[in-house]
């Protein structure tokens, strides 16, 4: 009986906790008009909380955005963590979203592609991680 007990004790302990997922990390560029800056701060203050929902849904968090000059131009750094199993169908599912898209509409006049996005009918340009400590 007290094996029996003890058993079940370490099978619920071991059932309880649950393994991290792995975490991927990924960062990305785009250009911003400078006539756009507040406009763009202005939606990034008050993101709407359906687009916000999607991003979560998504297995997206940590989500960041950096803003800099750089030789008069100015450009928007994101930094988000992903969680999920299967990135591309997380950001087709997002892409699919007509919330996002709305949101995606009222945001793409404030940005500039660099030419690599534009050329794939893209916003944003990923970067790739050179560095990470933990």
């Amino acid at each position: 009986m007290k094996a029996a007990l003890y058993t079940l004790l370490l099978v619920g302990l071991f059932s309880c906790h649950k393994q991290p997922r792995p975490v991927s990390r990924y960062a990305s560029v785009v250009g911003l008009r400078p006539e756009k800056i507040a406009e763009y701060k202005q939606l990034h203050a008050s993101v709407w909380p359906d687009v916000l929902k999607m991003i979560s849904a998504c297995h997206i968090s940590n989500y960041s955005i950096y803003l800099k000059k750089i030789n008069e131009n100015w450009f928007l750094f994101s930094y988000f963590e992903y969680t999920g199993t299967d990135f591309n169908a997380d950001m087709q599912r997002m892409k699919n979203d007509t919330t996002t898209q709305r949101w995606w509409k009222a945001t793409a006049p404030c940005q500039l592609p660099l030419p690599d996005a534009a050329a794939k009918g893209e916003t944003w340009s990923g970067m790739e991680e050179v560095f990470h400590y933990q």
